[in-house]
């Protein structure tokens, strides 16, 4: 289950806002300026159902995230889901991984701690004897520019 931000978490000055999540879910996030560089070199892993719900995680997403593996196993993936994230891309994400397709695209990610980083991810559906059985997505270091193209994208799609 997906609750509510709490102030305590938050390292610094926050915004609040109420986001409406996949699966009519309505979550209250805390979100601030501050920006975790994606370290070079680290590659975050993990895996989901096909409805989105978190089985796997790897260190990297622990550390990335800022929320314990105990938070993260078993929420569902929008637990992440940055307000600046326009809903076209991850509507783009399902339609395309929906297909049985690889996705690929930028995502800002919101930490535990109301902070922010940016990923280029990949989103690979595992098909087993024709059925669909989970989800793996890594993400890697994105370029600058890609993400300042994307911080002059993303406010037009809303």
């Amino acid at each position: 289950m997906i609750s509510d931000m709490k102030p305590e978490d938050i390292v610094g000055d926050y915004k609040e806002v109420t986001l409406d999540l996949y699966q009519s879910i309505s979550r209250k996030i805390l979100y601030t300026d501050i920006e975790t560089p994606y370290p070079d070199g680290k590659l975050i892993v993990s895996t989901t159902t096909p409805d989105g719900v978190i089985t796997h995680v790897n260190q990297s997403f622990i550390e990335m995230s800022g929320f314990t593996e105990d938070e993260l196993i078993g929420a569902p993936h929008s637990i992440l889901r940055h307000p600046d994230m326009p809903p076209a891309a991850f509507q783009d994400l399902w339609d395309t991984v929906n297909k049985g397709e690889k996705w690929q695209g930028f995502v800002k990610n919101l930490r535990k701690d109301g902070g922010y980083y940016w990923v280029k991810a990949t989103v690979i559906p595992n098909i087993r004897n024709g059925k669909l059985e989970a989800y793996t997505s890594v993400r890697r270091k994105p370029s600058r520019t890609k993400v300042d193209e994307c911080i002059e994208l993303y406010p037009t799609l809303f």
